[in-house]
């Protein structure tokens, strides 16, 4: 099972990664989260590929961002230095502008589908995200995404998928979700994020709305539940930084 780091990159981050690239097989890159301008996941993703070149790497890629343009030209060029993934998301509302994801895109699949059919990306994988508690239920019309929902969204010809909101409650849902995905063989791979809930991201995980996964002290156990239901899990400490490094370095590959 790899281990990835969520990366939250600053103008700073060649730093962060050095800090953390021998306990990690790679990072997940969030791209202007919040929609407050950030250095972009996708040009990221790309320095850290041409410099880790044995890393996996896969940028979120916020579609509400970007214009047909933009989205073609970011995937062409992680595609140009062999980004492993671009995981697309219509995403938060930008800060400054308006919301572009739907305007050009009825769904992220048909983003999916422009890059595949039309722009001809053909070594960097294209995934999505899955919850079975969508956050924005106004965007999705429905509280609650059941498992055929999810898998036959895996099935309309994404190449991987990350599972969001792991939590007790919504375990077995990653292992029917797991379980299906092996049973229809689809050559689909999974991951999961892990939301370690740390004494300094109490405040910001209530004000944020989101259950952790575990804690810092139980993540050993809980990722030996997880194994052989993912092909990876993407570590995060949501603004605890120094809960991560504790984490990755607990559990990492050095």
């Amino acid at each position: 099972m790899k281990v990835l780091h969520e990366l939250v990159p600053t103008r700073k981050f060649l730093k962060t990664v050095e800090e953390i690239k021998d306990y990690v097989d790679g990072w997940n890159i969030t791209d202007s989260a919040a929609g407050i301008p950030a250095p972009s996941g996708t040009a990221v993703g790309c320095v850290l590929k041409t410099r880790f070149p044995d890393k996996i790497i896969m940028p979120i890629f916020v579609l509400n961002y970007k214009g047909p343009v933009e989205v073609a030209a970011l995937a062409l060029a992680a595609d140009a230095v062999g980004l492993d993934g671009l995981v697309l998301t219509m995403g938060d509302e930008p800060r400054y502008g308006e919301p572009l994801g739907s305007k050009y895109w009825r769904r992220t699949e048909d983003a999916r589908d422009f890059l595949k059919n039309e722009i001809k990306i053909r070594i960097t994988k294209l995934g999505c995200l899955l919850s079975p508690r969508p956050r924005r239920v106004e965007r999705y019309g429905t509280k609650e995404f059941n498992i055929d929902d999810m898998i036959n969204r895996v099935k309309s010809g994404w190449d991987f998928a990350l599972f969001m909101r792991l939590t007790e409650e919504t375990l077995p849902a990653l292992e029917q979700l797991s379980r299906g995905i092996r049973e229809l063989k689809l050559n689909v791979s999974l991951y999961t994020y892990v939301l370690i809930g740390t004494p300094r991201n109490a405040d910001t995980l209530k004000q944020i709305g989101w259950t952790p996964t575990t804690k810092l002290d139980n993540v050993r156990e809980f990722l030996e539940r997880v194994d052989g239901l993912v092909d990876g899990v993407i570590i995060t400490a949501a603004g605890d930084y120094q809960g991560e490094l504790e984490v990755l370095k607990k559990i990492g590959r050095k």
